[in-house]
Parts: C-alpha cells; sequence; structure tokens
C-alpha cells in the first residue's frame, strides 16, 4: 500500500507522537510511505517562521531526518488534472480547500496513495483515501 504523508504527519512525528510513530512502525514491508514537495514547503516554511532558538534547531534537525528518510515524490503530469477537478468539485459544494491542501489530495490521487492526515477537509474530497494515523 502507498502512503503520502500529508503536513500535520509530518508534523505529529517531528513532536514524536507515539500513536503516528507507533503506525509508521507497524507498516508491512511492502508499504511505501512518501512525502511531496508542497508538504515538504510547509514544512520548511513552519520553521522559517519560528524564532532562531534551541527548540527551532531541534525541529529543523528532526525535519532533515524525516526528509533524508523519506522519498518526497516529483509533481506527476497527472496532478494538474485531479486538482482541477477537486478544485472545480470543491466550489460547486460550497468546500472551502486551502490550495496546498487542493495539491496535496491532488498529488496523493495521482500516486494512488492515501493521504495520511488528521485534516477532516480531505474526507470531503471525492475519490481521496485518507487515513488518520493520530487517532486511537
Amino acid at each position: 500500500m502507498n502512503f503520502l504523508l500529508d503536513t500535520n504527519a509530518i508534523s505529529d512525528l517531528m513532536r514524536e507522537d507515539v500513536r503516528v510513530a507507533s503506525r509508521l512502525d507497524s507498516l508491512a514491508e511492502a508499504d511505501r510511505v512518501v512525502i511531496c514537495a508542497i508538504v515538504r514547503g510547509e514544512i520548511r516554511y513552519g520553521l522559517a517562521r519560528m524564532p532562531d532558538g534551541k527548540r527551532r534547531q531541534a525541529l529543523e534537525s528532526k525535519a532533515a531526518i524525516l526528509f533524508s528518510a523519506t522519498v518526497c515524490e516529483p509533481m506527476l503530469e497527472t496532478v494538474g488534472g485531479h486538482y482541477g477537478r477537486i478544485k472545480s468539485e470543491s466550489q460547486t459544494r460550497g468546500l472551502s480547500v486551502d490550495e496546498n491542501d487542493l495539491w496535496i489530495a491532488a498529488t496523493s490521487i495521482a500516486l494512488g496513495a492515501t493521504l495520511v492526515s488528521r485534516d477532516a477537509v480531505f474526507l470531503r474530497i471525492s475519490g481521496l483515501d485518507v487515513e488518520d494515523w493520530s487517532s486511537a
């Protein structure tokens, strides 16, 4: 099975959330866990906004370890088609979805991956498989 980690899943791992780390550790050897450039950018942005200091340095170190251990998938050509459909459907339904979340959802669908996120908005996007590893 393929899993795409959303920004909040990476944040949970950086904060050493036991539930998320345990779920990650319990995956089968054949399972594949990836991130995408949008998630990587959101993490980098969040770190850049933090004040300089030990906490930021510790989180930057954790992010670097996670990034080096996780494949960052390139933007596939098919992502654009999924993005257009998701955005159009969301607007028609009156669902407000952040632009980055639209791209993350489209990437997950294009990869045939289950999106790992605790963001409830993703549950309302048709064609998107979502798992929340932070819940018990």
